[in-house]
C-alpha cells in the first residue's frame, strides 16, 4: 500500500485565514471603491456648479445685450440729430407687473425709454410674480424687442392679441400738424392692434416686432417650498392667462438650480463728454455745430462715477433712462452637501459680502459686466 496516494484538504485554520485574507482583500477594494465615487461624485457636482454658474451669468448678458433693442428706432431724447426738446423722454419708472390693457399711452413710453431696471425686494404689484424671493437676491426687469422677424427661423409668427411694437421710419407718417421730420420724431406703436406705419419707401409697411419684457429672480426652492435649493427664475410678458391677465408678466418658470444669490449694480451716464450734467429739456447742444463731435448736455455712453445698487423701490427715473452698463454677481452652490467640508471663504458680491459658510455646500462667485449696447452706442460720438 505504499504506493497509493494520500489525498488531503484545507484544514479549518487554513480555511480561516483564507477567508480572513479575502475579507481583507474585499474591505481595500469597497473602500477604493467608495472614495472613487465619492471622488467622482465631488467632481460631477463641482463643474455642475461651475456650468450652472457660467449659464446664468451668459444668460443675464444676452438678455441685457438686447436690452433697448426696438428694431431701428431710436428714441428721440437718445437722438443726437434732433434739433428740438424731446418728447418722449420717461416722466415716470414704466408698470412692471400690471396687465398691458392697464398701461396709459405715457406709460408706453417710459416702457421704451426705460428698458432696464433693478429692485433689492417685490418690485410694487408683482407679489403674485415674485414669489419666495430669496434672501439675497435682486429682481432685474430688462426690455427689448424681439431680435428675430415673426415668422422668420424661431420666431413664432404673428399672433392676434399679443403685443407687438412697431416704428415708422416715412415722412408722410408724422402727423400734417407736425410736418417736420428734423423736429418731430417718427411716429410708434405699442399696442395689439393699429400697426399702420410705413418704411423708408412709405409704401411698405413697417415690420412687426414682439415686445420681450423679462424678469429674473431667485427664490428659495426648486420644485417644492422648504426643498432648500435656491433657483434662478424667469417670467416673460406674454398673451397666455395662467394666474395673471392676459398680455402682463406670466408665472415665474424655472430656469437653473443652485443660483443661491443674486445682485445687480448699474452704470450710469450721468455726465456729457466735457462734464456737464445731462439736460433733456433742451435740444442736443453742440460744442461746434459744424463738426458735431461733442455735444454738451448730452451723455457719452459711459458709465459716470460709482455703480448703482438700487433699493427696494428701485432707481430713480433718470438713473434707470441713462442705464449704460450692468454688473452682475451670481454665487452659485452645489445642489447637495459635502461630507465634511468647511470653508472659511467669505463672496463679495459688490457692496454686500456674504460668507463664510460652514453648511458643507461648495460655492462659486460669478463676477462679470454687460454693456447695453443698444443706449451707449447710440450716444457715441467720435
Amino acid at each position: 500500500m505504499s504506493g497509493v496516494s494520500r489525498q488531503r484538504g484545507f484544514t479549518l485554520v487554513e480555511m480561516m485565514i483564507a477567508v480572513t485574507i479575502s475579507l481583507l482583500i474585499m474591505v481595500a477594494v469597497l473602500t477604493l471603491y467608495l472614495n472613487l465615487r465619492r471622488t467622482s461624485d465631488d467632481m460631477a457636482q463641482t463643474n455642475a456648479l461651475i456650468e450652472n454658474g457660467r449659464f446664468a451669468v451668459g444668460l443675464l448678458q444676452e438678455d441685457l445685450a438686447h436690452a433697448g433693442f426696438w428694431n431701428g428706432h431710436v428714441p428721440q431724447f437718445d437722438n443726437l440729430s434732433a434739433s428740438k426738446e424731446p418728447g418722449d423722454y420717461p416722466t415716470a419708472l414704466p408698470p412692471v407687473c400690471s396687465a398691458f390693457s392697464a398701461w396709459t399711452q405715457q406709460d408706453r413710453v417710459n416702457a421704451i425709454g426705460i428698458v432696464v431696471q433693478t429692485y433689492s425686494g417685490v418690485p410694487p404689484g408683482c407679489s403674485g410674480i415674485v414669489t419666495n424671493l430669496a434672501s439675497n437676491s435682486d429682481v432685474l426687469v430688462v426690455r427689448h424687442v424681439d431680435t428675430c422677424s415673426p415668422g422668420v427661423g424661431n420666431c413664432d409668427p404673428v399672433a392676434v392679441g399679443k403685443v407687438y411694437f412697431q416704428a415708422s421710419f416715412c415722412d408722410d407718417d408724422i402727423p400734417p400738424s407736425n410736418p417736420s421730420p428734423e423736429t418731430t420724431p417718427y411716429p410708434v406703436v405699442l399696442d395689439t392692434t393699429g400697426f399702420t406705419l410705413h418704411q423708408r419707401n412709405c409704401t411698405s409697411q413697417a415690420e412687426l416686432r414682439k415686445l420681450v419684457v423679462d424678469l429674473y429672480y431667485v427664490r428659495d426652492y426648486a420644485v417644492a417650498a422648504g426643498d432648500g435649493i435656491p433657483t434662478l427664475m424667469r417670467s416673460s410678458f406674454d398673451l397666455s392667462g395662467g394666474v395673471t391677465p392676459a398680455n402682463a408678466l406670466q408665472p415665474a418658470v424655472p430656469l437653473i438650480e443652485g443660483i443661491e444669490a443674486f445682485r445687480v449694480e448699474l452704470g450710469v451716464d450721468s455726465l456729457s463728454k466735457t462734464g456737464e450734467a445731462l439736460n433733456y429739456s433742451a435740444p442736443p447742444d453742440w460744442a461746434d455745430p459744424v463738426t458735431r463731435t461733442t455735444v454738451k448736455n448730452r451723455g457719452d455712453g459711459s458709465p459716470d462715477g460709482p455703480f448703482v445698487h438700487c433699493g427696494a423701490a428701485s432707481c430713480t427715473r433718470d438713473d434707470l433712462a441713462n442705464v449704460v452698463e450692468a454688473r452682475l454677481y451670481v454665487l452659485a452652490r452645489t445642489r447637495t452637501q459635502t461630507p465634511g467640508y468647511s470653508s472659511d471663504k467669505t463672496y463679495a458680491l459688490g457692496g454686500t459680502t456674504l460668507g463664510p459658510f460652514t453648511d458643507g455646500y461648495k460655492r462659486h462667485l460669478f463676477t462679470s459686466s454687460a454693456t447695453l449696447v443698444n443706449v451707449s452706442r447710440r450716444r457715441q460720438t467720435p
